[in-house]
């Protein structure tokens, strides 16, 4: 062998065993993607939605849930389009966004499922999740009956869109309707094929619910997670992912029974100023997703 030749191999080689061990060290820090639900910061959006959006990419999130659409003045003052173009420029999607369905619920009116499957699709969202809904209704057996044909109609066209519909529980939905509970008739009166369900795990363990229960009883249905943390002095208020009381590392293990999907960080209050609060949940979720 030449001088050259061999001197040549040489230095690739070398070069080789720089770069493989820089590749191994990373291999221990990959995690699953993790978005958050944008009202965590719906104090902030007024304020200038470029900035909040800049500040949710800088912190590590990879896409975002979006919330507050209304026909008139779109998502905080920007159409679905400009919305898309806007996260686009960061490198985020919105596979999901939270739409009112009061007034469906009410009117049963189609046209406002129609409006909501077309906004989904300029996003590029597979989602469309029923976030909040008026609590009275699950008192009432009958009136639950209503509603859940209504979100099955709902459902179908969601389906037919090629999206898929979610339903976002609060603590409300857990209370007892006779022998049951609205959210066991919400799991059971959907069809798996129809309707996934976005699991806030803050509000299930609020309701001294088993989030691993549920995703035994009913696998595959909880695609959805919003992971938001309860504080360690008062359970009614939200503390960064990691500094409450939450045991995220255990329920996190039953993310494939439960067929998770999407993960949202979401904190409803701060303490702390809440750019630097969604950047330590951030971090937290990188070293346990």
């Amino acid at each position: 062998m030449k001088k050259r030749e061999f001197l040549t191999q040489i230095g690739i080689l070398t070069a080789g065993a720089l770069v493989l061990p820089s590749i191994n060290s990373f291999a221990g820090e990959k995690h699953m993607p993790f978005g958050i639900q944008l009202y965590s910061l719906r104090n902030e959006l007024p304020k200038g939605v470029e900035t909040v959006i800049s500040k949710v990419a800088k912190a590590g999130y990879s896409y975002v849930e979006a919330y507050g659409y209304s026909f008139d003045n779109g998502f905080w003052g920007l159409s679905a389009k400009e919305f898309r173009v806007l996260l686009d420029k960061y490198h985020l999607t919105c596979p999901s966004a939270h739409y009112d369905f009061n007034d469906y619920e009410k009117s049963g009116d189609v046209e406002i499922i129609k409006k909501y499957i077309a906004t989904a699709k300029t996003l590029g969202s597979d989602y469309i999740v029923i976030p909040h809904i008026n609590p009275n209704i699950y008192k009432d057996l009958a009136l639950t009956k209503a509603w859940l044909a209504k979100i099955n109609i709902a459902a179908k066209m969601v389906k037919d869109a090629g999206l898929k519909l979610s339903y976002h529980n609060h603590d409300f939905e857990f209370v007892d309707l006779g022998n049951t509970t609205a959210y066991e008739m919400l799991l059971n009166g959907t069809n798996p094929d129809l309707v996934d369900f976005e699991m806030d795990i803050y509000w299930v363990v609020r309701a001294k619910k088993d989030p691993l229960q549920f995703f035994k009883d009913h696998p595959g249905r909880f695609k959805l997670w919003h992971i938001k943390d309860m504080k360690k002095t008062d359970r009614t208020k939200n503390a960064e992912i990691g500094a409450g009381t939450i045991d995220y590392p255990t329920i996190i293990k039953g993310a494939k029974k439960a067929g998770l999907k999407y993960v949202f960080m979401e904190q409803e209050n701060f303490d702390i100023d809440p750019y630097i609060s969604i950047s330590i949940s951030s971090k937290y979720l990188q070293k346990v997703l």
